[in-house]
């Protein structure tokens, strides 16, 4: 649909309860019809002095209005936000602020796509979403405002996914973000999304021990290592494909949530631009790390079990000194990468959650307006301070709620605490 176009001629006046162009609205008089009089015949089909369908006979004139009768009111617009130089906003989704955002609220022009790589099309939006023990999850990634009316493709990445079965399970949620106005964006942050989750899958085991062992130092300097090694193979790409590095990057943002529904420690790590938030009591924090901190914020990453002190590892034969998690992702490893990324530093934080926390992830794209728009923090905290996650639809609702001014790519992950 091109811009402008109506929507099922939204807004034109000819919906039901709404009178067309050139027709005044129905009045009601105190216990009539719309247009009628007592007599049941319409007006005007009579003369003066003559009652309506009978010659002749005399009627009284009409009495005056009372004096405190006031007009009726005009019909309400369909929408709180109605705009008439807009009629397709008619069924547009609700935002915040004073005015509203400046692209339309749903999609409107396709990407161009090449007939030979149609496996590289990118959808309008995502939604995931999954149940594990006191956890609730709910994702979604949309195309940004600009993006719909340029017909460029979505440049976020959302991936989530499950290693292992039962409590010993890991959920990894990884969100990413291209650079904007770089060729094959959507695709760097994609794979960098899958690397990340192909190096965690294999180290499955591992990362869950520790998690439930509350091995924070093991955590954070074999999580910087996959991530490390992931950019070094984005840079590998950009020098075979004759790129810049600084254009061949994303942001990354991942949360590793244990099944077991005794632990409730969430692991995050990432690098780039992005947010973590946690609304506890109604109330925003913003748990954004500075670069290479390693401390928790909420308390301590204890086990599950009432706070046991991490266990003991059995006694093993000597073994020469390896990375945490390196010795299964010797395939992640780009031929003379360097591991430091280039995208910013590396940022680990681990937490407790307590019940009736909803912890959030998300892209630049709604950190931003999150940040640097209180009536958007003030909706999204009264529509999830809530002890039961809601649906799909209704999260991807609140997640698209518009704010003028903030039209890039948003993708949110959200996970709730029974």
């Amino acid at each position: 649909m091109e811009a402008g176009a109506s929507q099922g001629d939204a807004g034109s006046g000819d919906g039901p309860g709404r009178a067309g162009p050139g027709k005044a609205p129905g009045r009601s008089g105190p216990g009539g019809a719309a247009d009628r009089t007592g007599s049941g015949v319409a007006p005007g089909r009579s003369g003066p002095g003559s009652a309506p369908g009978r010659a002749g006979a005399s009627v009284p004139p009409p009495s005056p209005p009372p004096r405190d009768a006031r007009p009726p009111a005009p019909p309400r617009p369909t929408t709180p936000h109605a705009d008439p130089s807009r009629p397709w906003r008619a069924s547009a989704a609700s935002y915040v602020g004073d005015e509203p955002p400046t692209y339309e609220a749903e999609p409107t022009t396709l990407p161009v796509v090449d007939p030979e790589e149609l496996r590289d099309l990118v959808p309008d939006t995502v939604l995931e979403g999954a149940r594990y023990g006191t956890l609730t999850l709910r994702a979604a990634s949309l195309r940004g405002g600009s993006a719909r009316y340029r017909g460029e493709p979505r440049r976020d990445a959302l991936l989530a996914v499950r290693f292992g079965i039962g409590d010993s399970a890991l959920v990894l949620v990884a969100v990413a973000s291209g650079q904007p106005a770089a060729p094959g964006a959507h695709r760097v942050a994609r794979e960098l999304c899958e690397w990340i989750a192909a190096a965690v899958g294999r180290n499955q085991a591992r990362l869950t021990e520790d998690i439930h062992t509350a091995n924070r130092g093991a955590l954070s300097s074999g999580l910087h290592r996959l991530t490390d090694r992931a950019y070094g193979r984005l840079r590998a790409g950009a020098t075979v494909r004759g790129l810049a590095p600084a254009d061949h990057t994303a942001s990354v943002r991942c949360l590793l949530l244990p099944a077991h529904p005794a632990c409730r420690t969430r692991v995050f790590f990432g690098v780039g631009d992005g947010g973590l938030f946690r609304l506890r009591d109604g109330v925003w924090q913003d748990l954004e790390p500075a670069g290479g901190e390693r401390d928790t914020v909420g308390g301590p990453v204890l086990g599950y079990g009432g706070g046991r002190p991490p266990a003991r590892q059995p006694s093993r034969p000597p073994q020469p000194p390896q990375p945490p998690y390196a010795q299964a992702d010797t395939s992640s490893a780009a031929p003379g990468s360097d591991p430091a990324p280039a995208h910013g530093p590396f940022r680990f934080r681990a937490s407790v959650a307590r019940p009736g926390d909803t912890l959030l992830l998300c892209s630049a794209g709604l950190a931003e307006p999150l940040r640097g728009e209180a009536a958007l923090a003030d909706r999204l905290a009264e529509r999830w301070d809530t002890a039961e996650a809601p649906g799909l639809a209704a999260f991807l609702a609140d997640a698209q709620t518009g704010v003028k001014g903030y039209a890039d790519d948003r993708t949110a992950a959200a996970v709730w605490e029974a």
